[in-house]
């Protein structure tokens, strides 16, 4: 299986090389349906996955001048908490059916909302400007928070969100932002997220360890490789399958 693991993480490293997405949102139905692991181990495993694998990329954004340190601060501030009381309370009441259910249930709705957000990437800037109008500079920071809060809730639930549906969120409270500052700001708010989050499930034993290493091993040389194909594979396409499995995952899930 350590093959396999691997195999798979050199896969799902490939497609975020190629298209900044798929990581949490692919990596979590393999772990169920390669791996039979329960959705809880699942879920705690891809946040690790997570966590590691974008904290190259958020030092890299860093040192290019790509993020924006006073969002992704607004946006901790609203997830953190939020993210460490959604561990807090599966402490609390421990995991039982219905909260497995809940975890299946928040996978599920995570996967179909980041097929929607790849299939309509282009529309968010144009829905974020129409809504600046509606929106005003004071009522920003309270927004962006509020949407930090969203995210850590999803995140610590699913594992997935803190990518394609975070960078989507920040495009539509800030459309000016330019498309490398919202993909830097994102990843640079997506790695302690996912770190907090890894923590709080490694401390009920939801991480498999030896699998997670497996897949590191895999991931790194396939977002290298990812990245160099992405000048040669039409985006459309890239974006199309993507979707394709968003939404086959999600529903498998669900069901």
């Amino acid at each position: 299986m350590d093959w396999i693991a691997i195999l798979s993480g050199f896969g799902v490293g490939a497609i975020v090389g190629m298209t900044g997405v798929g990581g949490g949102s692919l990596m979590t139905p393999l772990l169920l349906s390669v791996f039979k692991l329960n959705p809880a181990v699942a879920i705690g495993t891809d946040l690790w996955f997570a966590a590691i694998t974008k904290s190259a990329g958020s030092a890299s954004h860093h040192m290019a001048g790509h993020v924006q340190w006073r969002i992704t601060g607004l946006l901790l501030a609203g997830s953190i908490p939020a993210s460490l009381a959604t561990v807090a309370l599966m402490h609390t009441t421990g995991i039982t059916k219905g909260w497995a259910s809940t975890l299946t249930l928040a996978l599920g709705t995570a996967l179909l909302l980041t097929a929607v957000v790849v299939a309509y990437k282009q529309a968010w800037h144009a829905v974020g400007l129409r809504l600046e109008r509606w929106i005003p500079e004071a009522r920003k920071p309270w927004l962006t928070v509020l949407c930090g809060l969203v995210l850590g809730v999803l995140v610590s639930l699913s594992s997935i969100g803190a990518g394609a549906i975070g960078a989507t969120l920040i495009m539509l409270i800030y459309p000016r932002l330019e498309s490398h500052r919202v993909v830097g700001t994102d990843i640079a708010h997506a790695v302690p997220l996912t770190l907090v989050a890894g923590i709080g499930h490694a401390t009920l034993g939801h991480v498999d360890w030896n699998l997670l290493g497996a897949l590191l091993i895999g991931s790194i040389p396939g977002i290298w490789l990812g990245a160099q194909l992405t000048r040669r594979m039409p985006e459309k396409l890239v974006r199309a399958l993507l979707c394709t499995a968003l939404v086959t995952a999600g529903l498998k899930v669900i069901h």
